[in-house]
């Protein structure tokens, strides 16, 4: 974590002190982060951008939050994947294709790079605690 260790090692566990390192917290008044991926779902499905359909959940989200509309979806879900959690475009992200069928070319690693960085690392070193769920 880059800080010194600030217990003391004895010669038993008697003799010491463990310590941890204070964890960051995100500033006051910070937002939740919550962000939703859905498959197969456009502006037309959604009451929030005009939809005849009820979605009063994902309207009531919406209302109280941001809504990005200008993300790029492939046809394929790991590439999606990796657009979000790194913010780039899935051949930037080592994606650009499903990663059981990487080729080993550039773009196509079937994984991002290590120095692309995630989102969840960027939100955890602002403090806020990451969780993600889905396929």
């Amino acid at each position: 974590m880059g800080q010194d260790f600030g217990g003391i090692i004895g010669r038993d566990r008697r003799d010491s002190v463990p310590w941890w390192p204070a964890e960051p917290e995100p500033p006051a008044g910070s937002p939740n982060v919550v962000l939703l991926v859905l498959d197969d779902v456009g502006y037309a499905q959604l009451g929030c951008y005009g939809s005849d359909i009820d979605t009063p959940v994902l309207d009531s989200l919406a209302a109280r939050g941001i809504r990005l509309a200008n993300f790029h979806t492939t046809s394929l879900c790991s590439p999606t994947r990796a657009c979000l959690l790194t913010g780039r475009n899935h051949h930037r992200s080592g994606m650009g294709r499903v990663a059981e069928l990487a080729t080993g070319y550039p773009g196509y690693w079937g994984k991002p790079p290590r120095e692309n960085g995630y989102l969840s690392e960027i939100l955890r070193a602002a403090g806020h605690a990451t969780y993600a769920v889905g396929k």
